[in-house]
């Protein structure tokens, strides 16, 4: 094995104690949009999710495990996949671990991966298909619940409009449950949205308060791009002019909104299960 202050060699795996490894410091400096933004990287923990994305063909970049694991056949599977990649592998410490996960009891594999977002311009829906756009989210767990949502609904992927927050960001990810590995991801601008919504094939639905649908009443049998708000403003009425539907989810308590993240999931499987009933 190579001593931790050496380069990177294929094969081979680094053991790294010290928690001032230039890589681990790398690792680390993720946490920070501004570095994400500029490596294009993100980190994952978690020994399922790291399996899960490296088997589904995520480009790793870098694998960290503990040594108490180094020898558990799913984290040398990987390992062996990130080698055969191109990927930096790190046996750490404890200690090292922590310092990465920011967590007294962290997770004993770690996986920084690249950045995937698709371009909007390339998303041809099909007849049943179902995509969402999220305008000006701000809570990562919100966001990482919808993913996670949107895949659990059979959604094809979900498009980040305007100033909402990092999908890559380490409490969106883990919020997404491994669901940021199976959806579409695609980022526009408020404008470029607006411009790109008029080549949509099928329905835009939209959540507001001055929505007059019941949104169990609507015709799902087209593609539907269902749009969904800000959590404490809800949807912009730019935003609202450009839905074919503004529907409502009636309420029957004194709560007087839901949650952002379940107000979408209700949307998300009455629209499958209109798409289920007409098909």
């Amino acid at each position: 094995m190579a001593d931790e202050t050496d380069l990177p060699v294929p094969g081979q795996v680094r053991v790294v104690t010290s928690l001032t490894n230039p890589t681990i410091k790398e690792i680390r400096a993720l946490a920070l949009p501004k570095y994400r933004r500029e490596s294009g990287l993100f980190v994952t923990e978690g020994m399922k999710l790291v399996a899960d994305a490296v088997e589904g063909n995520w480009p790793i970049r870098i694998l960290v495990y503990g040594a108490k694991v180094a020898n558990h056949p799913v984290v040398r599977r990987v390992a062996q996949t990130a080698h055969a990649r191109g990927g930096d592998v790190l046996e750490v410490s404890e200690a090292v671990l922590a310092k990465i996960t920011r967590r007294e009891n962290p997770q004993m594999v770690v996986g920084v991966f690249e950045q995937r977002f698709t371009d909007a311009d390339a998303i041809e829906p099909g007849r049943d298909d179902l995509w969402v756009a999220l305008e000006g989210i701000k809570d990562p767990g919100n966001l990482g619940t919808i993913i996670r949502t949107a895949d659990a609904a059979g959604a094809k992927g979900v498009i980040l409009v305007g100033d909402t927050v990092d999908p890559f960001g380490v409490e969106a990810v883990r919020a997404t449950m491994g669901s940021i590995f199976h959806m579409l991801l695609a980022r526009l601008s408020a404008d470029a949205f607006a411009a790109w919504r008029k080549s949509w094939p099928g329905i835009v639905v939209g959540t507001h308060l001055s929505g007059q649908e019941d949104y169990r009443t609507v015709d799902y049998d087209k593609p539907v791009l269902l749009l969904m708000g800000n959590e404490q403003s809800g949807l912009d009425d730019r935003f609202a002019a450009l839905c074919d539907h503004l529907v409502k989810i009636p309420q029957v308590g004194r709560a007087d909104s839901l949650n952002l993240a379940i107000a979408t999931g209700v949307m998300l499987f009455e629209i499958r299960r209109g798409k289920l009933t007409l098909s």
